[in-house]
């Protein structure tokens, strides 16, 4: 299976690696580090009644990405970065310090994306399209493994679903015990 993941990683830096896209990719990543796109857009949907809902979900899924992501699966697992098991790779980005399955950055894209499809269907077709684009960039950087990736997109779709549905449940009984 490793020599697939290889197989995978290497087409991709030996076939659609270029200085423009060395620096999209490189910019594309940066937005999803530490979910930092998938947070401002939480806090600004929490200041709008209108998505207020929305922006507890997303809250929600971001917490529950980093509990289960980077304090369960990651330790737990502890499966080292391509870059640490092959030799030769030359990262164009800070080489991240944590372990690699499952990648966070898919993970919290996800389920962000999943959300906002879920809840409102234009803007959550962008955030996929987004979401598929930083999960990509992990890959043409090097820095996770196809089936962290993968896994990373499985775990954030389940979690979406769970917190759009356990959300949903909350405001639901709190609206009947406020009638």
């Amino acid at each position: 299976m490793l020599s697939v993941e290889f197989a995978i990683l290497d087409f991709i830096r030996n076939n659609l690696t270029s200085p423009i896209m060395d620096k999209i990719m490189v910019f594309i990543t940066t937005l999803g580090n530490a979910g930092a796109i998938w947070i401002v857009l939480t806090l600004l949907m929490l200041c709008s009644k209108k998505y207020r809902r929305t922006g507890i979900m997303l809250g929600a899924g971001l917490v529950v990405c980093l509990i289960v992501g980077n304090l369960i699966l990651k330790p737990l697992i502890a499966r080292p970065r391509p870059f640490l098991v092959k030799e030769g790779i030359r990262l164009i980005i800070n080489a991240p310090k944590d372990f690699s399955f499952p990648s966070g950055h898919t993970l919290s894209s996800v389920i962000c994306a999943v959300i906002l499809f879920l809840r409102h269907r234009n803007m959550g077709i962008y955030a996929l399209i987004l979401a598929v684009v930083i999960a990509f960039s992990r890959l043409y950087l090097y820095v996770h493994f196809p089936s962290d990736v993968l896994f990373g997109a499985i775990i954030g779709v389940i979690i979406a679903f769970a917190c759009v549905k356990t959300v949903n449940y909350f405001f639901e009984k709190y609206s009947k015990h406020t009638n």
